[in-house]
Parts: structure tokens; sequence; C-alpha cells
């Protein structure tokens, strides 16, 4: 395959990453062993913010009295499509029962994790959208107790609408603290709250980095990186769309990638020349974090025809991935590596980001080859359990102590033995491998 590189990247999303490891570790470990004074004490040097930390109802009414009527509609708009779609995304997940043999059943079970702490971005921009993806999937799913976190800013708060946010979707506490230290509160059940047996939701690199190093100790959704999008165009996509849709994407941040691909020079040149244009036009950090993004990850590709594209697609596995191309139904059975897929011009990834229904957390760095993004299906803990008449498991305790001896594990092998002897005895059985 030939591919013609209009744009390269000069830099990767780990070009310019800092070794933040040692930070956080340290941080992580001051916490667990200071407990809640030490986080207050992170708090204050990073957060700059000495008001409560877990939100009383007084000030979560007031907040939620802050924000205007207009935005709570919208809010409650995007809440109710993520709670359908989460429901809906929940009836896939079912109890089954099977009896394998006569008389011996097996069975699976869904059991949604019980504490849940929401990590929700509140920096440079305030993600709303994040307390409604992760807190609404968390309370679909069934979880008992949630925690919804921002950083607050300093003296004011967490922004009034992720407070309004997280309380509509089902919150039962709002914290006041961002960073490392939230994430090591919630795992290490600060301030009264349980210990959470997952954590989920974007953060920067430094809470990426804390939840990367607290998995195994608790859950978390995935490990992430900067958020990256990649378009597939062919000749009846809209250069300015096209063009405007990276422009969208590439506003995250500096090192957030986004990628063209294309059958179609025209476009492609039409688009690299559209694009400085729109970014000049953003407000002045969405402008700052674009021109870093498109001038050093931006990549526009140009492929001899539709399955090199999908090819090409497939070995980026984008994190969100726009098809503006005919025939849709094509591009939905062939691509396989993608965390989100928008299929046509009538919709985009922003609509996805924010109000559409499906979840906007999603994987990052290529690893959508192996996962996919936020659900109500993290939460559940997929179980199994068996059970037996006597009879039912005469032919499994007989497999059992032969595989058992036949891989050297006397011990398992005699816990089948007793149970032949007990259940039949007099019976003869060749239990040698």
């Amino acid at each position: 395959m030939a591919r013609n590189y209009l744009k390269k990247a000069t830099k990767t999303s780990t070009t310019d990453a800092t070794d933040v490891t040692d930070t956080v570790k340290n941080i992580l470990d001051d916490i667990k062993s200071g407990g809640d004074q030490t986080a207050l004490d992170y708090a204050a040097k990073f957060d700059k913010y000495d008001g409560n930390i877990l939100l009383t109802e007084a000030e979560i009414d007031a907040a939620c009295d802050a924000v205007p009527d207009k935005l709570k509609a919208d809010i409650a708009f995007a809440h109710d499509n993520v709670k359908r779609f989460a429901e809906v995304q929940k009836q896939t997940m079912q109890s089954v029962e099977l009896e394998v043999v006569p008389g011996f059943t097996l069975g699976q079970k869904c059991i949604p994790c019980q504490a849940v702490g929401c990590y929700v971005p509140g920096g440079r921009y305030s993600h709303i959208a994040s307390a409604i993806m992760t807190v609404t999937t968390a309370k679909t799913a069934g979880c008992e107790h949630i925690v919804a976190c921002s950083p607050p800013r300093p003296n004011e708060g967490v922004a009034p609408a992720i407070v309004y946010a997280a309380k509509l979707c089902g919150a039962d506490k709002i914290m006041a603290m961002g960073g490392v230290q939230a994430i090591a509160s919630m795992t290490n059940g600060l301030f009264g709250l349980p210990k959470a047996d997952i954590l989920v939701g974007p953060g920067n690199q430094f809470v990426a980095e804390a939840k990367r190093i607290l998995y195994g100790t608790v859950g978390i959704d995935m490990i992430a990186g900067p958020t990256d999008s990649l378009i597939l165009a062919d000749d009846t996509a809209d250069a300015h769309i096209v063009a405007t849709d990276l422009v969208s994407q590439a506003e995250h941040g500096y090192n957030s990638p986004v990628w063209l691909v294309t059958t179609e020079t025209d476009l492609a040149e039409k688009v690299i020349e559209l694009v400085p244009g729109l970014i000049a036009d953003l407000p002045e950090l969405n402008r700052k974090n674009a021109e870093a993004a498109w001038r050093d990850f931006a990549e526009v590709i140009v492929c001899d025809d539709r399955e090199e594209m999908a090819t090409t697609s497939d070995e980026y596995a984008p994190e969100h991935l726009t098809v503006q191309c005919s025939d849709t139904a094509w591009w939905r059975d062939r691509l396989k590596c993608y965390g989100s897929l928008f299929l046509g011009e009538e919709t985009t990834v922003s609509y996805g980001d924010k109000a559409s229904g499906t979840n906007h957390v999603l994987p990052t760095s290529r690893s959508a080859k192996y996962t996919g993004g936020l659900s109500v299906h993290k939460y559940m803990k997929i179980v199994t359990w068996q059970e037996a008449t006597r009879e039912g498991s005469k032919d499994v305790a007989i497999a059992t102590a032969r595989i058992s001896r036949l891989e050297g594990m006397e011990g398992h092998a005699r816990a089948a033995d007793v149970r032949l002897a007990k259940y039949f005895p007099g019976e003869n059985f060749d239990l040698e491998a």
C-alpha cells in the first residue's frame, strides 16, 4: 500500500511527556500514610482551596440555584440520552444457567461494584459532560455509593454546573478536590467515604498516572493518554466541515492528535488550507491548544482506495473515528479498531462528547485495539457459580482426578477422590492419569 502524507506529525503523544511517576508515587504514598490531613495539605497546595472538601446539601443547593434554567434543561437532555442508552447496554448483560451434564449446573451472575469514584476535570474547562457520562453509567449499573470529585477553583469551589450535573445524575457525595490527592482520597476512603472499588473519568497526566499506579489496588476504567480523533473522508465530504471537526478536537490540548485519511488529494489540500483560519478564530486558550496540536501532532494522509483507508484507520485505532463517506454501512461493517464511531456528516464527535448518549470516556493512544470505552459493563463484575447433585458430580470428579494427576497436582485429585468414595461407596474408578 502507498500512503502519501501531505502532513506528517513531528511529535507523538510521548515526545514531550514529563516523567511524572516519581512525583505521583510520592504523593500517593504520603496520603496513604498521612490520611485526611495530608490530603488537605496537598489540596491547599495544588487546588488553592480551603473550603469544605465534601459539599454540604446547602452548598449543593446553592450551586444548583446558580445554574441557568436553559443549561439545566440541556444537562437534563444529555443525562436522559446517556441514561437510556446505558439502560439498553445493561440489558445485554444477563444472569444465565447451563446444565453441562445431568445434575451439574453452572451459572453466571452480573454484580455491580459497590463504591465508585468519578473524576470530573474542572481545570482549563468545566467538563460538565464528564459528570454526566461517569455518574449516570455508575448509577444505571446499580452501584451503591458514587462519589463525584472535581477540582475546585481558588476562592470559588467546584463549577456550579458540574455540581448540578453530578447531583442530577445520582452522585451520593460531591468532593471539591482535584489531582492526585482526589484519586488517593477516593482510593483510601478518606473523609468518611467508602474505599472506591473502581475509579473512572478523564484527567490530566498526573491523574492518569495515579490511576495507572493504583490499578490492582483499585479498578480503573482505562489508562488514558491525550484525546485523539481521525476522520475518513471521500469525494462526497465537505472540506469545511471536515476542517471544522478536526479543529474542534484539536482544541482539547496541545498534544491531542487529529488525523485526516482520504482518497482525495484536492480535499486534503483544501482542508490543510482551511484549518489555520478556523484555529485563528478560536478564543485564546482554545486557539493555543489547537495551534500546537495541528502543528506538531496532526497528519493528513492520502490513500489509493477505501480499503487502504480502513486499514490505515485500524492501525491508528483512534479514540474517535468519523466517517464522512458514502456507503456508511460498508464502513460500519469493515472498521474494527476505534473507541466510538460517528457515521456520516450528520453526526460529529462533539455530539458524542456532550449530549447524544454514547459515552465520551474512551480508549486513547491506540488502546482501542483491545478495549472499548466506559459503559455500564465497566462497573459490572461477571461472576460464576456451580451446583451439583451427587450423581451429577460423578463424571466431573473422575475427569478432575485424572487431569490433576497428569498435571502433578495430587491434592486437587484427592479433593475429587474423597467425594467419589463418599457418594459412590464400593464402586471402582480408574483415577490414574
